[in-house]
């Protein structure tokens, strides 16, 4: 398996003048341009005394030059510690200081709030969008005041691309990815350079082999966006153009028209928004109800509402792939009968990310693809009764930062990574999720009750926006936070003999033992993780 970086080579020297990131609106950089960036950073790298295998945390919002940044520690063979930079400041900190980075990228806002007292170990701070520096000992300070004269002398003649070579050490730690998921409990993923290019040479085999345009719109900092919406398309010769953060469904559709992209990688999240404010509306006037209603008519009638969302996206989008969270079943049951280009996958940051995809050809509705390596049910019948997903290959990581209690809870005794998530997997080896572990809620009569299936009946209910399905003293009590307006004209006596009325309602479609005890309304969305998962820790 030829590696991710060396890949990276490839497309720098074949499509050198071809433009490779670009910022929405903004600057634009070939694949020489960010091979000749990336030296420049090295040429400061060894000035500053920076050594393989150091740390450099990475803490700012999507752009072209975050994408230059990560690869310049990439291939110098540090290792890149990406940080989600909506974390609190204290947070972002401790990260820092756990990951014994010792120079920081950032945006000058996000410096601004950090407490230098609480990073005792950084060396220097970088501006992740100016090429300056926002703090530095003086041997740093001069390291990058020298950096230019250093590239100058290395390449008297000019740099050309014929000259790089970067590093091939699968073994070798390229990345520490902190994930807070919906635990609480933030861990720092250790993924290898051998596992990111598995990843990057499953998705050349069975996504795309070739160059193609994408928008980037999830977190860098995260793996999701991090392997898919980047890493894989950057060696694959992509131009990736980035939005900086997640879109309204009009900014998408804004971008999605200017620059027409082939495929578009995202979360639920953004694919339900879009399907609320473009697809449902033209699904529900009075003459398309009338048409999806005559069998001679409704496929063809479907079928053009399908074309014109694609005609929304920019008309030439290939293939639709949705991860990171599960995808409302009401949704994916739309999608289905206006027949986008779509596909579910399925993954976690120890697996860098994918553990199941299959591209929408071969798709099944309400699954999420197929195994990329080997998956396994721990059920005493894997089709039928759901149990944990354990999954073994070379994608998955070599352990956590200076955890090891978290190591020793990872794995199986016979070597297999514990996903903490519940599924089935049918004889055609789809994969379906039914839910998390630590969510699962066992009754007094010893039955198991998954919370999301309670909560997939909830949201069929118009006036449900979503909802927490939890077990309070045995009692199941739903959480719901409502549609915009839904109680906006009721008292409080007429919220209370709603909230029963959705009670009742959902317990006819609910067996006896997992049947809701009270609904509870939520004055504020839920809150989410960056892959758009609701952290059910926050709510008891």
């Amino acid at each position: 398996m030829k590696s991710y970086l060396k890949k990276l080579e490839d497309q720098i020297r074949s499509r050198s003048n071809e433009v490779a990131l670009a910022d929405y609106q903004g600057s634009a950089y070939t694949y020489a341009q960010i091979a000749a960036e990336i030296e420049r950073l090295h040429c400061f790298f060894r000035l500053a005394g920076l050594q393989k295998g150091d740390k450099v945390a990475l803490v700012a919002r999507n752009s072209a030059k975050w994408a230059i940044f990560f690869l310049a520690v990439n291939t110098y063979e540090a290792v890149i510690v990406p940080i989600l930079p909506n974390f609190t400041p204290e947070g972002a900190a401790q990260l820092i200081h756990h990951s014994d980075s010792i120079l920081l990228i950032t945006d000058q806002d996000i410096f601004k709030q950090l407490d230098m007292n609480a990073l005792p170990q950084i060396r220097g701070i970088l501006n992740a969008r100016e090429d300056k520096m926002l703090w530095g000992q003086k041997e740093i300070m001069e390291a990058w005041e020298n950096r230019n004269r250093l590239f100058s002398e290395t390449y008297p003649k000019g740099f050309s691309v014929k000259t790089i070579k970067y590093p091939d050490h699968p073994e070798q730690v390229a990345i520490i990815n902190y994930t807070s998921g919906t635990s609480g409990n933030p861990k720092g993923v250790m993924l290898s350079y051998g596992a990111m290019s598995d990843i990057v040479e499953y998705s050349q085999h069975n996504i795309y082999p070739d160059p193609q345009i994408l928008i980037s719109m999830l977190p860098l900092a995260h793996i999701y966006g991090l392997a898919m919406e980047f890493i894989y398309p950057v060696c694959t010769g992509f131009t990736i153009h980035f939005l900086g953060k997640t879109p309204s469904p009009s900014l998408l559709v804004q971008a999605m028209q200017e620059i027409r992209p082939t495929l578009i990688i995202t979360v639920p999240l953004v694919m339900e928004k879009l399907c609320d404010k473009y697809a449902r509306p033209l699904l529900n006037t009075r003459s398309a109800k009338l048409l999806g209603a005559m069998p001679g008519v409704r496929l063809s009638f479907y079928k053009s509402v399908g074309e014109k969302i694609l005609d929304l996206l920019g008309g030439r989008i290939k293939t639709i792939i949705i991860g990171g969270a599960p995808l409302d079943w009401k949704v994916e049951s739309i999608f289905k009968k206006i027949q986008l280009p779509y596909a579910v996958g399925y993954g976690m940051t120890e697996a860098c990310p994918l553990l199941a995809f299959v591209m929408p050809g071969k798709y099944v509705a309400g699954s999420c693809g197929r195994p990329i390596h080997e998956v396994r049910i721990d059920s005493s019948d894997p089709e039928r009764i759901p149990g944990e997903i354990q999954s073994r290959g070379p994608n998955l990581t070599v352990g956590y930062y200076k955890n090891p209690e978290a190591d020793a809870a990872a794995w199986t005794a016979d070597g297999w990574l514990r996903t903490g998530d519940l599924g089935i997997m049918d004889e055609n080896g789809n994969l379906f999720i039914r839910g998390r572990i630590k969510s699962l809620i066992l009754s007094s009569s010893g039955q198991n009750i998954y919370p999301e299936e309670i909560e997939q009946v909830l949201s069929e209910s118009p006036i449900v926006e979503e909802s927490i399905v939890l077990d309070r003293g045995g009692k199941i009590v739903a959480l719901v936070y409502p549609k915009t307006g839904a109680l906006s004209n009721l008292d409080a006596q007429e919220q209370d003999k709603l909230a029963v009325e959705l009670r009742n309602l959902c317990n006819q479609h609910l067996p006896k033992f997992s049947q809701i005890a009270s609904v509870e309304w939520m004055d504020l969305p839920f809150e989410r993780t960056a892959k758009g998962s609701i952290k059910r820790h926050l709510y008891k």
